[in-house]
């Protein structure tokens, strides 16, 4: 009886164990809760964000007939106050839009200090060996100049007396884009599109760093990124970048 009782719990044993071999495995998670939280963890750090265009195709999501930026511009021309960190919002938006990407409007909160993907890719390098603190850092894919890497960091401010407010040369704008084909610094009156976001061609804007390192002030990356580009743009032919998504018709 002994002997037989044994080879019963050994089948039992067997059984279970094929049973927890074909158990399936645990699903990867939800593409759109992954979106969702990447999303409320900008909204969080208080980053403002609202809803852009998203790729139809080749094409863009918009109705604007050969749109000029497809996939990389605010869906509404109200964008600046339409922009929020309310997380019930973004969740409604997120929800609602499951392919939306989102903008981040620059210079409220934070600036972007946005070059050429093989000069970014060179100063963050550079600059995390140097020990320099490096805040949140995105690859935005693309062909020739619209392959971008963007640095979130700290903003210029926005004083209360306009007569403080020191202008650069490299402010970029919405509609000034195509002037800037090296470095460009988002802020007043500028947006970024923010991970996870989806372009044309099977390219995406993906974080490297993400919103757990604290923004940097500006000028502790501007030397490197401006030689990076020198360098860049001393062995790059650059094509005419697009015109980009205007501020009215």
């Amino acid at each position: 009886m002994g002997s037989e009782s044994g080879r019963v719990k050994r089948g039992e044993q067997s059984r279970m164990s094929q049973w927890l071999r074909r158990k399936p495995k645990p699903s990867a998670e939800d593409p759109q809760a992954a979106r969702e939280a990447l999303l409320l963890a900008v909204a969080a750090a208080g980053l403002p964000i609202s809803p852009a265009a998203h790729p139809a195709g080749y094409r863009c999501s918009c109705d604007r007939i050969g749109c000029p930026t497809p996939a990389r511009h605010p869906v509404s021309f109200a964008w600046q106050t339409q922009s929020t960190t309310d997380r019930g919002q973004v969740e409604r938006w997120a929800r609602s839009e499951p392919q939306a990407n989102f903008i981040t409007a620059t210079g409220m909160v934070h600036d972007v200090l946005d070059v050429p993907l093989e000069a970014g890719h060179s100063a963050l390098a550079r600059l995390l060996a140097a020990g320099v603190d490096v805040g949140p850092v995105a690859e935005s894919g693309g062909t020739g100049d619209q392959a971008r890497m963007l640095f979130f960091t700290a903003t210029r401010g926005t004083p209360e007396d306009e007569d403080e407010w020191w202008p650069c040369e490299l402010d970029c704008h919405p509609e000034t884009m195509d002037e800037h084909p090296g470095l460009r610094w988002h802020c007043r009156g500028s947006y970024v599109l923010v991970p996870p976001a989806a372009l044309p061609g099977d390219f995406a804007v993906t974080w490297l760093r993400g919103m757990e390192h604290p923004l940097p002030d500006p000028l502790t990356l501007l030397e490197t990124l401006t030689d990076a580009c020198a360098v860049y743009a001393g062995t790059t032919d650059h094509a005419p970048a697009a015109v980009a998504w205007p501020l009215g018709r």
